[in-house]
């Protein structure tokens, strides 16, 4: 049976993404539930946009 060894690879794209979430909601002064709205629909937009 051969050595087999696992390489993970991280780009670090989750937390660039926690980072700019949270400035987001300072910057923009958003309420929690506003924020809270903002986690879920903002990795969308984010995505088509990097896409």
């Amino acid at each position: 049976m051969a050595n087999t060894e696992k390489v993970k690879v991280d780009t670090g794209m989750g937390i660039i993404w926690f980072i700019g979430w949270m400035f987001t909601i300072a910057y923009a002064e958003l309420s929690f539930w506003t924020a809270v709205l903002g986690l879920i629909v903002w990795p969308y937009y984010l995505g088509v946009a990097v896409r």
